[in-house]
């Protein structure tokens, strides 16, 4: 893990929760701050040529400005290995012009993977093997689910999934002030706002019923829900997040314009 800031170590902590049998590298500038991923068993370097060097698989965790220089000076490092990039907006061109002997799968997670539910859409160069595509799926099992995707959408998804959970957190908090505001407790408010947006979402994913069937199942004629419903339609609240998605995408889409001219 070449880069274990916030993601990336959420990603070492969540292989390591797994039971990921292959040793774990994490390298980060400040060594010190990598002390809870030692003790929960991962090797820890400031050494990034070091790291690399030892490791079959490299997963490259760094800001997208920072992914040339990075990539640059473990170029031989990871010649004819596997890449897992999972910088945001940078593309599988870029990678490859940087690192040619590699071989490269571009990747978006979202932060949880620190409970191994996270969503990661991923796309992969020519070049990734077979044997390739099972160790990639073997790691992204352990993140939650996955998706192979076209590039194509990758920007789309980092604007949907991986900044989804703050704008999820903004609704879960939401809902948490509606309830403060007629009356309950803060812990209380918090736990049914947090665990019905996690109950919503694993009704729809494990039964797949559409979207207005399980509006529907709640809704009923002259109900409480109807008229909280109807204050939502008021405020305009679908067109805000879908605002916010599309927001995102096109910062996503220009932050992988100036690295395509880096």
């Amino acid at each position: 893990m070449i880069g274990a800031g916030t993601i990336g170590s959420a990603i070492v902590k969540s292989l390591l929760q797994s039971g990921y049998g292959a040793g774990i590298t994490a390298t980060r500038r400040s060594v010190e701050k990598l002390r809870e991923l030692e003790e929960m068993g991962a090797s820890v370097t400031g050494d990034n040529k070091k790291a690399a060097a030892e490791a079959d698989v490299v997963i490259l965790c760094v800001k997208p400005k920072d992914v040339k220089h990075v990539l640059g000076e473990i170029r031989e490092q990871v010649r004819g290995k596997l890449v897992i990039s999972v910088a945001a907006a940078v593309p599988l061109q870029f990678l490859k012009e940087t690192a040619p002997e590699a071989r490269f799968v571009r990747a978006m997670p979202n932060v949880a993977i620190l409970v191994r539910e996270a969503f990661t859409a991923y796309c992969i160069d020519p070049d990734v093997t077979e044997g390739d595509r099972k160790r990639v799926g073997d790691i992204f099992d352990r993140f939650g689910k996955h998706a192979e995707v076209e590039e194509r959408y990758m920007d789309a998804l980092t604007g949907l999934s991986g900044s989804g959970p703050a704008f999820i957190s903004i609704i879960v908090e939401s809902l948490m002030y509606g309830g403060l505001k007629v009356g309950l407790p803060r812990d209380l408010a918090l736990l049914a706002s947090a665990q019905t947006v996690a109950g919503t979402g694993k009704l729809i994913l494990e039964t797949e019923k559409r979207l207005a069937e399980v509006k529907d199942m709640v809704v009923t004629p002259g109900g409480t829900t109807i008229e909280g419903i109807y204050e939502l339609e008021d405020s305009g609240i679908r067109t805000a997040i879908m605002r916010a998605v599309e927001a995102a995408t096109k910062k996503s889409e220009a932050i992988t314009q100036a690295i395509r001219k880096q």
